[in-house]
């Protein structure tokens, strides 16, 4: 369970409801004064308790009322109310009026706040007063509703995708059931129909009163047998007076089933013109259906690949050195501080740090990078990874519910659990949708029975039976959520975890975005970019004397020195005499000769001539790089330059960016000239520079107000203010735990192409759910009335019931696999930097930003 802030709007439909709130920051008598007279003030309060020891807020209502109004006067009143979030696994949903109808029963329970059904998921999130629900108040509404809840996570609330695979199963083997009982009964009446002779032939043969009961009998087997499950989940649901999918197909297969059975059994009581069969329209409507729910619980395991995906990486034992010896033991018993042992080839089995031993881990699970990346003792790995050749012990740090793995579960859950604000529209026509249908259907039935041509009741039944077969509420609820799941999963392969879901639907909106420097843009720590050695000095041996120099020293330019000489295999010497000024530079002895290193002050102090060598270091300003000077025994022998380098994937994703029409901005710490030379390298279009940590929240605060969709991308603590004030705050995979904490967007790589694919992939989630929205409500608005009848006075088209069935089947399918389209998703191709603009920004330019 989580808490957070209550802000969503509540509907309480029973008079004289009471809600029970608990509140956070009361004190003292007078917040309970002041708390009450807020609340009491609401229209349609009753009355109001508050009590101080047990912090909560009684509030009885006169009537039929909302809570939220209570909540904002206790809001206003300088205080919170505290709630809580429960998830619930949910069986026995088909349609979007089954999610309106659950959502209503859950919210009428005292005390929740909120409730949202997910089709796609099988899933409700229940937000309520913390204290106030326990999950068999929650379950009986579920029940209420006409379906079954568990608790997520409880060993009898079956995962998702294992239980689209059984349903897909027990699918499979009801339809071709039911096919093959159907097949003859519609051979022998469409045959009949389009060819004559066989028609005679049957009738010759058979005869009209036993084949109607062979019919009559094969159709009842597919009705009560595999068709079963509409009867028993639609006629319940009919008497509660809340009828969905499930209870159109009911009464749709049911009255022709029906009205045959009457005319095969009672004859008399029908005009020999009406005394008509459709048996096999019952029959194949009811094959039809299960075939698209067949293709439908399949293509619903594929939409949550990503997730089975993730779970798979986890193995199913570890080796673990327990007593000096190497003992294999199930992963769940595996406890923290545990060492264990990896060969190569096999899974990471869980979070941990080396201790011995190195190798290449593949982390491409986390980042959606393949290059493998080098893990020596002291490394962290992830539990899920793969390891390489080498072979390593880990000391188990992070286990369960804690693990990295774990953690990114549960995030693309939650994010394919949400509900956009797109689906508002769907939801709102959900609840009315199936009521409405029935009505068109019976109003149907009615036109044609008192206006229609001879035969009436046969032209009054089929377009009735039509009307309700063809309504499908099925591709509505579908719509929103299935491309949700497939998104976000696919993000989640490419290292993009979305935290909030509704950033999904923002981020496509993004208008600017706006970049942190140091870590961010930059690899966030300073690197030897020039080592300009001067006449009569070799250039490694000068280097091995600096980087020996600079070994003692704490300064991150001196450990990028450093680096630079161990990665060109340079052996450092052993050094006497250092000293270091603060501010200007070092001086020491190696190997017998005096080695001076510093800035262009401290070289000037030292009464060296730097002036000689200003057109060699004039560049390096201009490129954001810092100049230091070597003298050697007296004289200058090398200059060099260190700067914290751009990362190689920033030039390119601004282009990317760019491409996408959005602008991009850099806020930093930095001064003016440093900045604006990273920008111009990068392709930044604007720059604010000098800005304290507090400032760059400040800076997106007056972004928003210029109008627009603001995006920000960090990743260290002080940008925790300026992720939360933007629209959406992008945390880079190698923040901190705050800035990720903070973000809606996670991305696990440092490469900064993943900014632009995740608005990409954002794109192309929503473009994804108009399509399909559109198709869902294009579909019922045209079909409907063909379905009725509106095109026969005209053209004399009549639809059958059996293609309504077959159409009806093929919304949902299409849907679903529209919406599997997004696993093809590929990200922005790389572009080449801002070569034609490699020019520093002017003062004015950086100014506009702010």
């Amino acid at each position: 369970m989580s808490l957070e802030t209550v802000s969503a709007p509540v509907a309480l439909p029973e008079a004289g409801a009471r809600l029970q709130l608990p509140i956070d920051g009361m004190h003292c008598a007078s917040c309970v004064g002041r708390i009450e007279k807020a609340v009491a003030a609401v229209p349609g309060v009753a009355s109001v308790a508050v009590n101080l020891a047990t912090e909560r807020a009684d509030v009885r209502f006169a009537g039929a009322a909302e809570a939220e109004p209570v909540i904002a006067a206790i809001r206003a009143a300088g205080f919170d109310v505290r709630q809580e979030s429960l998830d619930l696994h949910i069986e026995g949903m088909h349609c979007a009026s089954c999610i309106a109808r659950t959502e209503k029963e859950l919210r009428a329970v005292p005390g929740v706040i909120e409730a949202n059904v997910n089709l796609a998921t099988e899933r409700a999130h229940v937000t309520f007063s913390a204290g106030s629900v326990q999950f068999g108040d929650l379950a009986r509404a579920v029940e209420k509703a006409g379906y079954h809840a568990h608790p997520v996570g409880e060993p009898g609330a079956p995962a998702a995708h294992h239980h689209h695979d059984e349903d897909a199963k027990k699918l499979v083997r009801d339809t071709v059931l039911a096919a093959l009982l159907a097949a003859p009964v519609f051979i022998v009446e469409m045959g009949g129909h389009l060819v004559p002779s066989f028609h005679m032939w049957i009738m010759q043969t058979i005869g009209t009163t036993p084949l109607r009961v062979a019919e009559f009998l094969l159709t009842a087997v597919v009705l009560f047998g595999p068709g079963r499950r509409f009867f028993t989940s639609g006629i319940p649901a009919l008497l509660r007076g809340a009828p969905e999918m499930n209870a159109l197909v009911a009464l749709g297969a049911g009255a022709a089933f029906a009205y045959s059975t009457l005319v095969t059994f009672a004859p008399g009581l029908f005009p020999e013109s009406t005394a008509q069969v459709y048996f096999e329209a019952a029959a194949v409507i009811v094959t039809l259906i299960l075939l698209g729910r067949t293709l439908e619980a399949r293509a619903k395991t594929h939409t949550g690949a990503a997730i089975r995906h993730l779970l798979n990486l986890k193995p199913k034992t570890a080796r673990v050195v327990r007593n000096g010896e190497t003992v294999e033991i199930p992963l769940e018993a595996v406890v923290k501080d545990d060492i264990l042992m990896v060969r190569p080839g096999e899974t990471v089995p869980v979070d941990g740090e080396i201790v011995e031993g190195s190798s290449f881990i593949d982390e491409s699970m986390l980042t959606g990078e393949a290059d493998p990346k080098a893990k020596t003792v002291g490394a962290p790995v992830v539990g899920g990874t793969l390891n390489g050749s080498g072979s390593f012990s880990l000391r188990a740090t992070k286990l369960g519910a804690d693990s990295v793995l774990s953690q990114i579960i549960r995030m693309v859950e939650d994010a394919q659990g949400a509900k956009l604000p797109i689906q508002a529209l769907a939801d709102k026509v959900a609840g009315r949708f199936v009521p409405a249908v029935m009505g068109i259907a019976a109003l149907t039935f009615l036109l044609w029975y008192f206006l229609g041509p001879a035969p009436a009741l046969p032209y009054a039944l089929t377009s009735m039976v039509a009307v309700l077969i063809i309504a499908c509420p099925c591709a509505m609820g579908l719509a929103t959520p299935t491309s949700i799941m497939v998104g976000t999963g696919r993000g989640a392969e490419l290292g993009i975890l979305f935290r909030q879901g509704t950033a999904l639907q923002t981020l496509r909106d993004v208008t600017v975005i706006a970049f942190d420097k140091t870590g961010t843009l930059t690899k966030g720590h300073p690197e030897l970019t020039d080592f300009i050695s001067l006449e009569g000095f070799s250039r490694d041996e000068v280097l091995a004397l600096v980087a020996s120099v600079e070994a003692r020293s704490e300064h991150p330019i001196g450990k990028a020195i450093v680096t630079a000489a161990e990665q060109a295999g340079l052996k450092l010497a052993e050094v006497s005499d250092f000293s270091a000024e603060a501010g200007f530079g070092v001086t020491a002895r190696v190997a017998g000769k005096k080695i001076e290193v510093g800035a262009d002050r401290f070289m000037t102090k030292l009464g060296y001539d730097i002036g000689s060598v200003a057109a060699q270091t004039a560049p390096f300003g201009l490129a954001a790089k810092t100049p230091l000077y070597v003298a050697v025994d007296g004289r200058l022998a090398a200059i060099v330059a260190v700067s914290d380098p751009l990362k190689a994937s920033a030039a390119p994703a601004i282009a990317a960016l760019r491409a996408e029409h959005i602008e991009t901005l850099m806020i930093t710490g930095d001064n003016q000239r440093t900045a604006e030379a990273i920008a111009a390298q990068a392709g930044i279009d604007r720059v604010v520079a000098e800005v304290l940590p507090a400032g760059k929240a400040k800076v997106i605060e007056d972004l928003r107000a210029k109008g627009g969709t603001i995006a920000f991308a960090g990743d260290g603590i002080n940008d925790a203010p300026a992720l939360a004030k933007a629209d959406v705050g992008i945390a880079v995979g190698s923040g901190t735990d705050i800035a990720i904490e903070t973000a809606d967007v996670v991305l696990m790589s440092n490469d900064l192409m993943s900014v632009a694919t995740a608005i990409t992939l954002s794109r192309a989630v929503i473009r994804n759910i108009k399509q399909n929205l559109f198709w869902a409500f294009g579909y019922n608005v045209v079909l409907v009335p063909v379905a009725a009848g509106v095109l026969y006075p005209a053209y004399g088209v009549l639809l059958s019931p059996m293609l309504a069935a077959g159409a009806m089947a093929f919304s949902s399918i299409f849907v679903l696999g529209n919406a599997l389209r997004l696993r093809g998703f590929t990200p922005p191709r790389r572009q080449e930097g801002p070569q034609a603009r490699a020019l520093p920004l002017t003062a004015q330019q950086s100014a506009r930003a702010t």
